[in-house]
């Protein structure tokens, strides 16, 4: 991971020797690389769960209840996810670890921008990195955009409900499913992601890969 040396404040969170300590740091960074984002947020968003879980989840950007509560995926997508879960035995607040691509809300809870996923990309690297997940959920396209950009233009329909693998994260099986907010616009896909949610506890049992480490 490459630091950039004038950046002193973002130097020092990713040097942190602990997650509670980078968490701590990035929350209280004040973090304005993103001057519309710095300008109209409330929280920088890091997380919500367990950073001692084998699974992580990937979403795209706080929305309005994220940056108010400072929590990741707690409005009524959040709570979905949550009844998503627990259907195969999952509580994501002590089971799991749910991130997002960018840690500051867009306007509107637009996508966010290419240059606002790059600001905050090497914080996402360093979780991922520290936490070492065995599997890594990614919620929706634009979390998949993100994370594997030479692979972009593979259609969400190719790839949701699959698991595989990305060669800059060795040993991480990845796995692509529908946002939850994409679900509660269209309930006709939730049979759908209930097949590809089961898949991922047969995966674990396959693998016996135990939700905490």
């Amino acid at each position: 991971m490459q630091f950039d040396l004038f950046e002193s404040t973002a130097n020092q969170i990713l040097t942190a020797p602990s997650y509670d300590l980078f968490k701590q740091r990035l929350k209280e960074s004040n973090c304005s690389k993103c001057v519309l984002l710095a300008e109209a947020r409330h929280n920088i968003v890091a997380d919500r769960g367990n950073p001692n879980s084998n699974i992580v989840l990937i979403g795209e950007a706080p929305g309005e209840n994220e940056d108010l509560q400072g929590l990741a995926f707690v409005g009524r997508a959040g709570q979905l996810l949550d009844k998503i879960m627990a259907s195969i035995g999952l509580d994501t607040n002590k089971d799991l670890l749910i991130l997002n691509v960018v840690k500051c809300r867009p306007p509107d809870n637009r996508a966010p921008k290419p240059d606002e996923a790059a600001h905050c990309f090497p914080y996402l690297q360093w979780q991922l990195s520290h936490v070492k997940p065995k599997v890594v959920v990614l919620l929706g396209a634009t979390a998949a955009k993100h994370l594997m950009p030479d692979q972009k233009d593979k259609g969400m329909k190719e790839r949701v409900g699959q698991f595989f693998d990305l060669p800059h994260y060795p040993g991480v099986k990845f796995l692509l499913l529908y946002h939850p907010a994409y679900i509660l616009r269209d309930p006709r896909k939730k049979p759908e992601m209930w097949e590809h949610v089961k898949g991922l506890k047969r995966y674990m049992e396959q693998e016996h890969i135990t939700a905490l480490k």
